[in-house]
């Protein structure tokens, strides 16, 4: 086997669930794999240790109140410390990193992810919502710049495995697998009781509190649609989701012959991680494998559109275009943190996204200025109704 050359990773959201898995794929794979920067917003603690066992060039921490706790603990180990987002963005231009992973939350990531195509770096990505925001002027400055962009997802990381040596078959359709969360077949009067806790115990997979509540109620699969829209250059008409509650298929890819192709594998973050890492090599790994005779049948199923709306509100944005995307992704991140902190009930998420979408300024061909405006104006109708009207008491 050819000898495979060794990368220098920027990790940016390094503490969190992907970043973390991200560093176990480092661990094992140490000849191959160094870290260059590692960022956290917050996390300061779990930073520290990660840099002084990764011992990167760069650190930044997200938060500049953090900075000189983080620069204290590190300086024995002669690390250079930034903090705030502009940092985060300059440090994005070293000459001395040679892909970015971007494991961060939310809207977040867009501005980094920008900066890092615009400085020619190759991406994995395990952001959706850069793509849900602003997928279009995401994959036209990539087109321009000639970056590649591996999706670190695993249903999006299934389809770029399914297309490998078809890119130049025409697609039909993708089917992007869902679990069904935690609360698949329940009914609206059950979800009218859930708890955070009830919602953060997915069947499957292990991951962040954020992602976790959004596949509880299908907007996760709904971003993971628009995302696939501009990953992959298809139609809405194209991209149909199934729920798979095993979780061994990870997503499937029709051809126009009429043939399908999917990826299968236990669920474990780190294979679409690795993959996307080391493209277009496979490397030797120890996580566990996938036993037929332990999975002695696969079930799917229809989505429940009508119980589980916020897929519903994904298509409409996707068909709409414009902000709309923006809309649903803003409304829902302030709407999740909500239920997060007990100000809303579970079905209440829906609610607040609805309400957004119909009171939020619709633009028909926004910028990159109208992308972040709307983020901001969308945030504040949200709030507004969690304080006016959608109170645990009234749901």
């Amino acid at each position: 086997m050819e000898k495979i050359q060794t990368k220098r990773l920027a990790i940016l959201g390094s503490t969190g669930s992907i970043g973390s898995q991200a560093l176990d794929v480092v661990r094992q794979h140490a000849d191959i794999f160094s870290i260059e920067v590692l960022t956290a917003f917050n996390n300061s603690k779990l930073l520290i240790e990660q840099a002084i066992e990764f011992n990167p060039n760069v650190v930044v921490i997200g938060s500049p109140a953090l900075h000189d706790k983080v620069a204290a603990e590190l300086e024995p180990y002669n690390i250079k410390v930034y903090s705030g987002e502009k940092s985060l963005l300059q440090v994005l231009e070293m000459e001395t990193i040679d892909m970015v992973l971007v494991a961060l939350v939310g809207f977040a990531g867009l501005k980094p992810t920008l900066k890092a195509i615009e400085s020619g770096k190759p991406l994995a990505i395990a952001n959706k919502e850069t793509f849900v925001v602003a997928g279009e002027l995401v994959t036209r400055l990539a087109r321009e710049k000639a970056v590649n962009i591996y999706p670190v997802d695993s249903e999006h990381s299934a389809i770029f495995q399914c297309l490998a040596g078809e890119f130049h078959n025409p697609v039909e359709k993708i089917y992007l697998t869902a679990s069904g969360g935690p609360f698949r077949g329940a009914n609206r009067d059950f979800l009218s009781r859930v708890t955070k806790e009830d919602a953060l115990r997915h069947p499957n997979w292990s991951m962040g509190c954020k992602v976790s509540i959004d596949s509880a109620t299908l907007m996760n699969k709904g971003l993971e649609v628009i995302e696939a829209r501009w990953l992959f250059g298809l139609k809405p008409q194209q991209i149909e989701v199934v729920v798979h509650p095993q979780s061994i298929i990870h997503s499937l890819v029709q051809f126009e012959d009429g043939s399908i192709k999917a990826q299968l594998g236990l669920p474990d973050m780190r294979l679409p991680i690795q993959y996307a890492l080391s493209y277009p090599n496979r490397l030797k790994s120890s996580m566990p494998r996938f036993d037929f005779l332990n999975y002695p049948e696969f079930t799917f199923e229809k989505p429940d559109r009508e119980t589980f709306r916020c897929l519903d509100f994904a298509y409409t944005a996707l068909e709409k275009g414009g902000n709309m995307p923006c809309i649903i992704n803003a409304a829902n991140e302030v709407a999740v943190g909500a239920f997060l902190k007990d100000k809303i009930k579970f079905l209440a998420i829906a609610d607040v996204i609805e309400s957004c979408m119909n009171k939020a300024s619709f633009i028909h061909h926004p910028v990159l200025d109208d992308y972040i405006n709307s983020d901001l104006q969308v945030r504040e109708i949200a709030r507004s109704l969690i304080g006016q009207r959608f109170t645990p008491a009234q749901n």
